[in-house]
């Protein structure tokens, strides 16, 4: 099945949902229905009747119905007019707005309203003269289409879930239910959404991190200003940690900026313009300065490359910096680590050639895919490239080659790509990094950024062979973006059970009884001395020992229920024989104590 029909068919099922709703309530009244991602809503006004998840199983059986009876989707015209009556005749106040708003206002109001929910509209005409109907057994509604030729050609679907909405998205308008529901071709592909949506639920990193006590937070000290604990703390080092050298691998070099900035650097860099709203002010009580807690990092590092002369033998510099910045977003908006008021970047600016383009992004795909693939995640890039207005800065000769350099880039290095126009930022194309986790789901994890506009507005130059001044190309890049987003991915894809070099606690020494504390110590002493080495270098195992006078079943499902992923079991046997008993995720094995080295290291 393609896409059109897929479409057709999620946008017929948007209508059985509402032929069936206005069996069982006559009263309802409709909004819009459109189709969305793996599915279709309606937004449905029943007065003082609320429809409860409850009820999904009785407005599902109405819904067969229905399709067992093979109705026909008919389609009709009316004049605008008639059918502005017709909404009054059936008591349709939501669709009697939008026929009367595109009476009014044409074409310019139907291009604000969802395409699935309006008649016909004649081209080049502001004046909406005629709106479309689809009619299937004794419901009617107003819609543009296309629908599938009978309700038996529907697919497999589900209700999913209802949630409250404002009728046109304005808060000052009546609250309506809007009822999801999610439809695939074929009981198959329902059923493997069904079960990925059950494991998004136990995944959801929200529910693991506090049952792994990662981070928390608090009303004192606000919203979107997550707390990460020790445990927590281990991951967000360990993985910036590694971020870091595989780009000094490249040669890039740690900088330092600090965290509020005079508010005239970002009016320079253009930032204040665009994002002032999201920044959080600062007010000093010495003088008359106007601050701001840093969005970003960009422009500090441009005052860092022009804060001597550069020739294009220096070229390129490369800066790294992983930091904290803060915007001011939306409290709404705000949710677990995904969306906060404090994010930590994994932040790196390169100052280039243009014809050093190219392997500066060959060196920073080659980071991400090394990194993306540690963690068993499959990488493909989105090339994001101008369209032909004139919505974007910067001569087009360069827009050109600099285009060509990121697809040769990833070719080189076998990624998985498409090209998308239009999508550029209007400073530079870019490299949007695109990870599928352990469920199917696709995330933005970071960006690569060509950027040909802040070097110019802050007057950034390097001397070229022949002595002239030049102004360099910038690069931005952060191999995990967000590290807090970045972190709700990956204990989403893990689902909490972290490869072994990032795991909190690591190891985990269960003692079966008190006779073996001599033992443990000489355990001990190995996992001190233990470096391992891929693929982030360190020289201590993070582990504890567990001697407490419980049986052992209980200490390996407490051990197990923390997700760590190597318990040591130690009894009395293991002593005499000079070995442990492994327990992993994979079983348990006898490993001999001179080679719990190797074993771990191996991991």
């Amino acid at each position: 099945m393609n896409e059109e029909q897929l479409h057709a068919m999620r946008h017929s099922l948007a209508h059985i949902t509402a032929a069936a709703v206005k069996r069982l309530w006559p009263e309802a009244k409709f909004g819009v229905g459109p189709v969305v991602e793996n599915g279709f809503y309606y937004d449905i006004d029943l007065g003082d009747n609320k429809i409860s998840e409850q009820q999904f199983g009785k407005i599902e059986k109405t819904m067969h119905r229905i399709i067992a009876e093979a109705q026909d989707f008919e389609r009709s015209t009316k004049p605008i007019d008639q059918a502005i009556a017709w909404a009054k005749e059936n008591n349709q106040p939501y669709k009697e707005e939008l026929l009367n708003d595109l009476k009014r206002s044409g074409t310019t109001v139907a291009k604000d309203l969802d395409a699935d929910e309006l008649g016909t509209i004649t081209e080049g005409d502001a004046a909406i003269n005629e709106v479309s109907f689809y009619t299937n057994g004794d419901f009617t509604d107003l819609c543009r289409g296309p629908h599938v030729a009978t309700t038996k050609e529907v697919g497999a679907f589900k209700l999913l879930k209802i949630a409250g909405a404002y009728w046109r998205g304005n808060e000052k308008n009546a609250q309506m239910q809007r009822l999801y529901g999610v439809a695939f071709a074929t009981q198959e592909e329902l059923d493997t959404y069904i079960e990925n949506l059950e494991q998004a639920k136990l995944r959801d990193h929200r529910k693991i991190g506090k049952e792994l006590g990662l981070y928390t937070s608090s009303p004192l000290v606000g919203a979107g200003l997550p707390l990460f604990t020790p445990h927590g703390t281990v991951l967000r080092d360990i993985m910036t940690q590694y971020s870091n050298q595989l780009r000094q691998r490249h040669g890039f070099e740690k900088v330092w900026t600090p965290h509020i900035t005079k508010k005239e650097l970002y009016e320079a860099s253009g930032h204040w313009a665009k994002f002032g709203d999201e920044l959080f002010l600062v007010t000093s009580q010495e003088t008359s300065d106007e601050f701001a807690l840093k969005p970003m990092n960009c422009p500090h590092h441009t005052q860092i490359f022009a804060s001597k002369p550069r020739s294009y033998r220096d070229m390129p510099v490369r800066f790294l910096e992983t930091t904290t910045d803060y915007r001011d977003e939306k409290t709404g908006e705000l949710g677990g680590l995904n969306r906060v008021r404090s994010l930590t970047q994994d932040d790196s600016h390169v100052f280039a050639r243009p014809d050093q383009i190219e392997q500066e992004i060959n060196n920073l795909l080659a980071a991400a895919s090394e990194l993306y693939s540690s963690i068993d995640m499959k990488l493909r890039v989105r090339l994001s490239y101008r369209d032909g207005s004139d919505a974007y800065l910067g001569e087009i000769d360069l827009w050109n080659t600099a285009q060509e350099q990121l697809k040769n880039a990833v070719i080189a290095n076998k990624l998985d790509f498409y090209e998308e126009d239009g999508e550029a930022a209007f400073y530079g194309p870019k490299i949007d990094f695109m990870a599928t986790d352990a469920i199917g789901r696709e995330h933005q994890v970071a960006t690569v950024q060509l950027d040909f506009v802040q070097p110019a507005r802050f007057g950034l130059e390097y001397t070229d062979t022949e002595g002239n001044a030049q102004t360099p190309v910038m690069i931005h890049c952060a191999l995990l973006g967000s590290v807090e987003r970045f972190l709700s991915v990956f204990i989403e894809h893990t689902a909490g059970w972290f490869p072994f070099w990032v795991a909190p606690e690591q190891v985990r020494i269960l003692t079966i009884n008190d006779t073996v504390a001599d033992y443990v110590k000489e355990i001990e002493a190995v996992l001190t001395d233990v470096v391992l080495m891929k693929p982030v270098k360190y020289n201590e195992i993070r582990f504890t020992r567990d001697d407490r006078n419980e049986s052992l079943g209980k200490k390996i499902r407490e051990a197990t229920t923390l997700k760590i992923p190597v318990q040591l079991i130690v009894g009395s046997q293991d002593k005499e024989a000079q070995q442990v008993s492994v327990r992993t995720q994979a079983g348990e094995e006898k490993i001999a104590l001179d080679q719990l080295s190797t074993y771990l290291q191996d991991l």
